[in-house]
């Protein structure tokens, strides 16, 4: 404990050393700040590189174009280069002291340079870390066959290596090791608990709103905190500041629209102060398009598809004339769904849960310094039930909901050679409650709330073009355990030359927030909230815990190679989760423990591969991962056991190819394939009895007792069968005079109609099966 206090100390002292040097060598220069915009729309353009021409300086704005630069006096040409924009130059007289700042508009090319996408690729490698570290565009997410012709975050994100995927129905996402639970996923900072829809394909997220989305699948940085497995950070674009913009799309799964544009424009050139809105729709009707569309390709069409779904977004962005704004924004996510059962014919199950929020971002730019400060500030309420239904089943009713305030104010200083500094404070609120039944039957109800608050401090220095160094330090605050959370971490890189480079990324991570999900079901469509349990804890070795915070340790370690055109990435990890509480399954009577504390183990290895030059676009990812809990098993003894997402093998591959003249037919092609999930089989079943029901006049020998599973003794026992997909699609894109454009695009899901299965029903032995060949078709229009 003495050695990790002391390292604590150490990692401490020699970022605010390096912080304290950089600030006095800031101190001597003048600085330029200011955004990069996009001409046509003047929304912000993120990762643009700002090079001091002749030398080796230079900058990378961030995800709000912003950027800033410190420079000795004197005369300078600044470039400002991006995929697929003209570059820009201008020229700046800088004097000592001197807050200088530029708005620099960047014009769309209308034909790309392949020299410029490849420099461009090449810088953010060099002074980026980028660590497990996946950036996802949505011209990328455009070009993935999606199950009717809509591209969509959800279906993109499993093609990422390491990301497991529990199929096209479920919508469940495990990152290396990791739980949705211990995945942190956010929308412009504001915590979305549940982003994916029950039908898998798709997300809550509208695919012609984002403006950026990265998933850190292990060791990011301190600026992230709260989660111990990963994080999927998405931005949406602010509306466009010139005219009237959107989308209108229709298929037989869903019709969606997003509308944006300037509710006061600017009167100026140069993007200055205005008004403007974003609003995003969709809606899914695959319920009942899928009896009738699709009855002749197979029994699972027979009684249609159950899922529907409902996302409404909307924000209004106020902007300044020196680049400052506030974003106002609230968003309803509505999903339903039922298990149908292919023996019964009818439902297990009826699912439903439900998410509000509404909030505001800003961004303030101050004339009379560098830094750039953001914040926000937002309510957020997620309701989550399963219902029973009269037929026999496991599924076990229960509700969950989580709901409390987020805010956080950060500051950013950009440094000299693309270094930076980052800090922040963050204080949230969290209440939560759940009601559940235990295997045997036992209803419990649990209900939590705690207050959280957390300092950061990121550091990142770039030695020589070589060397990246990126320390960071975040102390967090759980009020409900009244425990002080220290967690250093640590990232490096080194660039042996312009096409190979080193780098690796480690730290410590802690939770409150724990997960409902059983360990034992084959499928479980139901992921409940819960706050860490206030009560003492045993873990599996039978001992008392000293704290029921949840923590982790992450080491990520990894190679980039450039062949030609081919970017190569291979990625060894491994994280030990040091404290996992979970539900008791096995509670049998109203006295014994709700929780148990268990640990475990992951580790793996994956490799990606990208080639991108032309007409072809192709994408591929293998790896291997193991992962293993070790707990108090059903016969009260410790266990160690596969997790329900151990699939060992998982490789993607993806295909596009952009045909004609025009380049306006694209043809494209996924196929994944990942061996099989394990579960807990079955031994056998019992009458279910409930002794107490009727007080001192019960009569056990008298009832009719519910029909009650025995499982097996030895958790996570069995496996499924492999699961492997190929989907395809063609897309014809149409450009109008007005400059409008039609997307026409045809799409199969499945295509060799694999049947890939979903849940099965531990008493009929009903099974549910993934979605067989699905054909479809859509339309978008843009405008």
């Amino acid at each position: 404990m003495k050695h990790n206090y002391r390292t604590h100390k150490r990692v401490s002292l020699i970022a605010v050393i390096l912080f304290l040097f950089s600030a006095a060598a800031i101190a001597q220069n003048g600085t330029i700040k200011g955004f990069v915009y996009d001409k046509k729309t003047g929304e912000p353009l993120t990762y643009t590189n700002i090079i001091v021409m002749h030398s080796t300086n230079g900058v990378q704005t961030d995800n709000n174009g912003y950027f800033s630069i410190s420079l000795a006096p004197g005369t300078y040409s600044l470039l400002t280069t991006t995929l697929g924009y003209d570059s820009s130059i201008i020229n700046v007289v800088v004097g000592k002291d001197d807050i200088i700042t530029k708005k620099i508009m960047l014009s769309q090319l209308q034909k790309e340079l392949k020299t410029v996408e490849i420099k461009g690729a090449k810088k953010d490698k060099a002074v980026r870390i980028n660590t497990g570290v996946t950036k996802i565009t949505p011209q990328e997410m455009k070009k993935l066959p999606s199950a009717g012709g809509e591209p969509d975050l959800a279906q993109y994100l499993q093609v990422i290596p390491g990301v497991v995927f529990t199929g096209d129905q479920g919508g469940q996402l495990y990152i290396r090791g990791g739980s949705p639970s211990q995945t942190g996923i956010y929308l412009d900072g504001v915590t979305i608990y549940n982003p994916f829809h029950s039908i898998g394909l798709y997300s809550v997220f509208e695919t012609e709103a984002i403006r950026s989305a990265d998933v850190y699948t292990a060791g990011f940085n301190a600026q992230y905190g709260n989660r111990t497995s990963a994080i999927v950070d998405v931005h949406y674009k602010d509306g466009n500041k010139n005219n009237l913009a959107g989308v209108v799309s229709v298929s037989p799964i869903m019709a969606r629209v997003m509308l944006e544009g300037p509710l006061l424009k600017s009167k100026k050139e140069d993007n200055g102060a205005g008004i403007t809105f974003l609003l995003t729709a969709k809606s899914s009707y695959l319920d009942q398009t899928s009896k009738s569309i699709y009855a002749g390709l197979g029994d699972v069409f027979k009684n249609g598809l159950p899922y529907s779904f409902t996302d409404l977004y909307g924000k209004v962005t106020f902007n300044g004339d020196n680049g400052s704004k506030m974003n106002l924004f609230a968003f309803n996510f509505d999903d339903k769904a039922s298990l149908l059962n292919d023996v019964t014919h009818k439902s297990d199950g009826d699912y439903h849960w439900k998410a509000l929020g509404a909030g505001t971002t800003f961004i303030v730019s101050p004339g009379n310094t560098a830094a750039l400060i953001d914040g926000k500030f937002a309510f957020s309420n997620y309701n989550i039930s399963l219902g029973q239904v009269d037929v026999p089943t496991d599924t076990i009713p229960s509700t969950s909901q989580i709901s409390g305030f987020e805010s956080a104010i950060n500051f950013t200083y950009f440094l000299p050679n693309y270094s930076q500094i980052k800090y922040g404070v963050e204080v949230s609120g969290v209440h939560t409650s759940l009601n559940y039944y235990s295997a045997a039957g036992i209803s419990t109800t649990l209900d939590r709330q705690s207050t959280n608050a957390s300092i950061y401090f990121m550091y990142r220095q770039i030695f020589k073009g070589k060397f990246i160094f990126e320390p960071s330090f975040r102390v967090q605050y759980y009020s409900e355990l009244n425990k002080l959370s220290p967690q250093p971490r640590l990232g490096v890189k080194y660039n042996i030359s312009d096409n190979v480079r080193l780098k690796g990324a480690t730290g410590l991570y802690a939770q409150n927030i724990i997960s409902t999900k059983t360990d034992r079901d084959i499928v479980n469509l139901f992921t409940g909230f819960l706050l860490s349990p206030d009560e003492q804890i045993k873990n599996a070795d039978g001992q008392d815990v000293k704290s029921n915070l949840q923590t982790a340790f992450h080491a990520v370690t990894g190679i980039e190679v450039d062949v030609d055109r081919v970017e190569f990435n291979l990625e060894p990890w491994v994280k030990v989760f040091g404290q996992i509480d979970e539900m008791n399954r096995d509670k049998q009577k109203a006295g014994d423990a709700n929780f148990v504390a268990a640990n475990g183990r992951a580790y793996g290895v994956d490799l990606s591969a990208k080639y991108s030059y032309q007409r072809f676009y192709i994408w591929g990812a293998v790896g291997y991962q193991k992962v293993t809990y070790t707990s108090i098993g059903p016969d009260g003894e410790k266990q160690t056991y596969p997790t329900p997402f151990d699939t060992r093998m998982n490789a993607n591959g993806l295909v596009s190819y952009s045909a004609g003249k025009k380049k306006d037919w694209e043809l494209s092609a996924r196929f994944n394939i990942h061996s099989p999930f394990p579960f807990t089989q079955t031994q056998g079943f019992y009458e279910q009895v409930n002794f107490a029901g009727g007080g001192l006049a019960s009569n056990p020998l008298s009832q009719n007792g519910g029909l009650g599973v025995l499982y097996a003794n030895e958790i996570n026992g069995g496996r499924l069968s492999w699961y492997h997909r190929l989907d395809l699609s063609v897309k014809k894109h149409f450009i109008f005079k007005n400059k409008s454009g039609l997307d026409a695009t045809i799409a199969v899901t499945n295509a060799y109609d694999r049947s890939n299965i979903f849940y099965v029903n531990r008493i009929t032995n009903g099974r549910t099966y993934q979605l067989p060949l699905f054909p479809s078709a859509n339309v978008t229009w843009n405008f």
